[in-house]
């Protein structure tokens, strides 16, 4: 089991070069969105397999945290995709 675990990541780790490729080379910002939103999901599976291969929960934890952070930087730039400003300051209520 410990080698499909291995295959497994070097695998992830690929596919997390290649979506770095993309983001940086992207040729439209929503291709550059798209791009980092799979990273936040390869770096989070990265971190679950090494869990797995070193036998640990400790990076349950950190694993969280990456899924919040990857939530919430994909938000922000979809919102400033679709108006060209995150945070609305002239909000007149």
């Amino acid at each position: 089991m410990m080698t499909f675990y291995w295959v497994a990541l070097m695998i992830v780790s690929c596919a997390f070069a290649a979506l770095l490729f993309r983001l940086v080379k992207g040729p439209t910002v929503a291709d550059r969105v798209v791009a980092l939103d799979a990273l936040g999901v390869a770096l989070v599976s990265i971190v679950a397999l090494l869990s797995l291969i070193i036998g640990t929960e400790f990076f349950l934890e950190i694993i969280l945290l990456l899924s919040i952070l990857s939530f919430i930087g994909t938000t922000a730039f979809a919102k400033f995709i679709e108006r060209g400003e995150i945070f609305d300051r002239n909000n007149n209520r």
